[in-house]
C-alpha cells in the first residue's frame, strides 16, 4: 500500500505492522472477544476433590470441543488443532491445577495458576514449546470459561465480510475461520513464523501482525489491509479504496495470463513447488498449476499419536499425499521431531535447551527405527504412485549426518537424498555436506533464527528474522556457491521463496528452485518472468551489499521491473 505514486489527497492514518500474509482487502472490524480471566473476588475452595473434578470435566470440554473443530479443518490446521486437545488433557497440567485447588484457591484461580505455571516453563525451554505458550493459554481460557459457565472466548460469528482483529489470535481460532467472511487479519502481537501467518498464508487471507493498537480499534470502523506492505490504513477514503480496487484489478489481469513453469525472461528454469501439510493440502495442491511440492512436512502422521504409526498405516498416507502429483516432484521432510517436538513414543528426556539438542535427524540417529520404517513406507507409497519422491534430513549440521543419512535412504529403496539446509555450519560447509547427496533445500525460517541468534517465536524479534537481513543472505549465498560447487541443485523451502521480490534475489544467489504456500505461486511466477537471470544476479547483489534489511528490499524493489513494483 506504501505507494509513492499516490496522491497525498488520499492518505490517512496508516499503521505499520509486519505483513506475513500478501494480499490487499478493506472492511469492517471485528475484535475478537479477550481471553476469559479468573474473577478477583473468587471464594476459595473448600473441598478440593470436587473442585478437581469439576475443572478435570472443564479440560475434557475443551477437548472435545477442540476435536470437532479439527475435524472440521484441513491438514494444517488439524495439526495444530490436535496438539492443543493434548494439552487439555495432559495429566500433569491436571495435577498442577489440583496443587493451587489443596491450597485453597478458586477453581478459576487455580486454572489459571497452573496455566501460567506451564508457559513460565514452556517459555524457559524454548523453541517448540515456546510456540505452544498462546496454545496453552488459548486451552486455558476456554476451560476457564466452562468453569465459570461463561461463554467461550474467540472470533464472534461473523455474519459479514470483515476484518479480524485481535491482540493475537489462538491456532485454535485461525485454524476454523470461515475464508468466506474473513477478508484480512490483524494482530498486534504474532510473528513471521507464527501460527496465524502459516495458516493466513495457507488459507490466502491477507495478515499483518505486530500492528500498534491494533485492539483500539473500534468494532465496524472500516479499514484497508495490505499484507506485502505490512500496512493498515484506518478509516480510508473512498478514492483510497478505489485506487486499491483498481490494483487488486489490475494484479488479477496479470496473473490470469500466469501460467506453466517457472522460468526467468531469458529461459532459465525455477521450479515452483508449494508446501503442505496433509492429505487435504496435497489434494489442493494437486490441482493447482505449480510443480509440485518442495516441502511435504509429515509430522502430521506422529506428533498426535500414542504409538509410533505402523508401516501399514504410514503407506496409506503418504499414497493419499503422492497420488495428486502423477508424475510431478514430491521432496518429503523426515520426521522433525525430539526434545522440542516431543513424543509420546520416542521420548528421549528433558533438555535444557531443546530447540538445539536432539531434533530432527539427531532424533533419527538415536530412534533409527522410527526412520527406517518411514523411509520403507516412502518407498512403498512412490512405488505405488508412480510419484518422483525425494527425501530430505531436517536438522543437518555435518558432513558425516549426510553422509549416515543419504546411505539409510538409498539403503531403503529410495533414489534421491536430500538436506535441509537451515543450520549455518550446513550452510558455510555446503560443498562438503551436499558431496553424497543429491540436493540441498535451505530452510529460510529456521537458517535465519540461528544466524541472527533471534528466537522465531519472539514476535518482538521479528525485525531480526526479516528474511531480507544482508547477513541471512550472506548465508543463503554461501550455500548457493557450495551446493555449485559440488554440482548439486539448492532449492529454497521457507516461506521466504513466496516473496516476490525476494524470490528473484534468491534466484540470483543461486536457488533452483522455490516452495511456498500454493496461493503464493502465481505472483512469484509473474516476478520471475519479467526479469532475466542477470538482472537477479544483480538484485541479488543489490541486497547483499545493503546495510540493513530494510535498506535491501527498498533497493531491490526500485531496482525490480516497474511492471512488477506496480502490481505490489
Amino acid at each position: 500500500m506504501a505507494d509513492p505514486d499516490l496522491p497525498a489527497a488520499l492518505a490517512t492514518e496508516t499503521r505499520r505492522g509486519i505483513g506475513v500474509s500478501p494480499g490487499t482487502a478493506s472492511g469492517p472490524v471485528v475484535q475478537v472477544a479477550p481471553p476469559v480471566r479468573a474473577p478477583a473476588d473468587e471464594p476459595p475452595t473448600t473441598d478440593a476433590d470436587a473442585a478437581l473434578a469439576e475443572v478435570k470435566a472443564a479440560f475434557e470440554a475443551t477437548a472435545l470441543d477442540l476435536e470437532e473443530r479439527a475435524a472440521r479443518a484441513d491438514d494444517t490446521a488439524q495439526q495444530i488443532l490436535r496438539a492443543a486437545v493434548l494439552i487439555a488433557r495432559d495429566r500433569s497440567l491436571l495435577k498442577a491445577v489440583g496443587k493451587h485447588l489443596a491450597k485453597g484457591v478458586g477453581k478459576a484461580g487455580a486454572v489459571h495458576a497452573g496455566i501460567e505455571e506451564f508457559a513460565t516453563q514452556f517459555l524457559a525451554l524454548g523453541g517448540y514449546f515456546a510456540e505452544r505458550v498462546t496454545d496453552l493459554r488459548d486451552v486455558g481460557s476456554r476451560a476457564l470459561a466452562h468453569v465459570l459457565g461463561v461463554p467461550v472466548p474467540g472470533v464472534p460469528e461473523l455474519t459479514t465480510p470483515s476484518v479480524v482483529v485481535a491482540h493475537d489470535l489462538a491456532p485454535s481460532e485461525t485454524a476454523t475461520l470461515d475464508r468466506a467472511m474473513v477478508l484480512a487479519i490483524v494482530t498486534e502481537a504474532g510473528g513471521r513464523t507464527s501460527h496465524t501467518a502459516i495458516l493466513a498464508a495457507q488459507m490466502g487471507i491477507p495478515a499483518v501482525v505486530q500492528v500498534p493498537g491494533a485492539t483500539t480499534l473500534a468494532a465496524g470502523t472500516v479499514v484497508a489491509v495490505d499484507g506485502d506492505a505490512g500496512e493498515v490504513v484506518v478509516a480510508p477514503s473512498e478514492e483510497l479504496l478505489a485506487t486499491l480496487g483498481v490494483r487488486r484489478e489490475r494484479l488479477a489481469a496479470a496473473l490470469a495470463g500466469s501460467g506453466g513453469p517457472g522460468t526467468t525472461r531469458d529461459g532459465h528454469a525455477v521450479a515452483l513447488l508449494a508446501n503442505i501439510g496433509g492429505v487435504e493440502d496435497a489434494i489442493d495442491a494437486g490441482a493447482q498449476d505449480l510443480e509440485g511440492v518442495g516441502l511435504f512436512r509429515t509430522e502430521f502422521v506422529f506428533l498426535s499419536a500414542e504409538r509410533a504409526p505402523t508401516l501399514e498405516e504410514q503407506v496409506e498416507i503418504y499414497r493419499r499425499v503422492f497420488e495428486p502429483f502423477g508424475g510431478r516432484r514430491v521432496v518429503v521432510r523426515t520426521l522433525d521431531a525430539g526434545a522440542d517436538k516431543p513424543l509420546a513414543f520416542a521420548d528421549l528426556g528433558p533438555e535444557e535447551n531443546p530447540a538445539l539438542g536432539r531434533r530432527g535427524l539427531r532424533l533419527s540417529a538415536e530412534r533409527p527405527d522410527l526412520l527406517d520404517t518411514q523411509l520403507e513406507a516412502l518407498a512403498v507409497a512412490a512405488r505405488e504412485t508412480g510419484a518422483d519422491v525425494r527425501v530430505m534430513a531436517p536438522m543437518v549440521a555435518t558432513a558425516e549426518e549426510a553422509d549416515w543419512f543419504s546411505r539409510r535412504v538409498r539403503e531403503n529403496g529410495l533414489a534421491k537424498a536430500g538436506v535441509m539446509i537451515e543450520v549455518p555450519a550446513a550452510a558455510l560447509r555446503a560443498e562438503h555436506v551436499l558431496r553424497d547427496c543429491d540436493f540441498g533445500s535451505l530452510g529460510t525460517n529456521d537458517l535465519a533464527q540461528y544466524t541472527m541468534a533471534a528466537d522465531r517465536m519472539q514476535g518482538e524479534l521479528s525485525d531480526l528474522l526479516d528474511p531480507w537481513q544482508p547477513a541471512v543472505l550472506d548465508v543463503i549465498a554461501a550455500a548457493c556457491e557450495g551446493a555449485g560447487r559440488a554440482g548439486r541443485p539448492m532449492g529454497v523451502c521457507g516461506e521466504a521463496g513466496g516473496d516476490p521480490l525476494l524470490a528473484l534475489v534468491l534466484v540470483g544467489l543461486g536457488a533452483s528452485s522455490l516452495s511456498m504456500a500454493p496461493g503464493k505461486v502465481p505472483l512469484v511466477r509473474l516476478a520471475l518472468a519479467r526479469h532475466t537471470l542477470p538482472q537477479c544476479r544483480q538484485l541479488a547483489q543489490l541486497a547483499r551489499t545493503a546495510r540493513t534489511a530494510g535498506e535491501a528490499h527498498d533497493a531491490v524493489r526500485a531496482a525490480a521491473s516497474a511492471e512488477l513494483t506496480a502490481l505490489l
